[in-house]
């Protein structure tokens, strides 16, 4: 298992690499921040709160948890829905997967189509975060099942599209002018 080098933050990437549910929680932030921003907030979810178990987060008061994203520097630019989201994930995660996000893609040794079903029945991932999340476990060797780079889709070719393909600051510049050249494209 490779280590994640996303944030550029010591402390961050080693909780990413180390564990599956603040992985799970980065992805789930990352939308309209920077990939940086949204894959640093589980290691503020951790400071804040003295630890990031879903089952803790799934338990903890709403208004705290608010007020726990919204101390700056904020968790996310939105942090009473992204609060409510993350909230929502860790509830699923503690009532579906006992507590262990990385059953999701190793209980019962699903292939790449199952964990894709797994990811995008989970609250906040809908089909491109779930593709590009199965693209971030096999290219980082968190998951070896069959046909994950396939249920990925594009994600899982080789290249630099998502936060899958940052491994140093080099590839963080090349996903960001991909995802530049994305947008340009749908706005032309």
């Amino acid at each position: 298992m490779t280590d994640l080098h996303i944030t550029g933050d010591e402390a961050a990437d080693a909780l990413l690499s180390s564990d599956p549910f603040a992985l799970l929680v980065g992805m789930l932030l990352d939308q309209q921040v920077a990939m940086e921003t949204a894959f640093a907030g589980p290691e503020k979810i951790r400071e804040r709160l003295g630890g990031i178990d879903p089952a803790a987060v799934a338990g903890e008061d709403p208004e705290h948890l608010t007020a726990v994203f919204k101390q700056q520097p904020a968790v996310h630019r939105y942090p009473g829905s992204m609060a409510g989201r993350v909230q929502a994930l860790a509830t699923a995660v503690q009532e579906e997967w006992g507590g262990d996000a990385s059953a999701i893609w190793t209980r019962d040794d699903p292939d790449g189509a199952e964990v894709l079903r797994r990811l995008k029945a989970l609250p906040g991932f809908g089909d491109q975060k779930a593709r590009i999340f199965l693209a971030l476990l096999g290219k980082r060797d968190r998951y070896t099942g069959p046909g994950w780079r396939e249920a990925a889709g594009a994600y899982g070719e080789d290249g630099y599209r998502s936060v899958a393909d940052i491994t140093d600051p080099e590839s963080l510049t090349k996903v960001r002018a991909y995802k530049q050249a994305q947008k340009a494209a749908a706005k032309g």
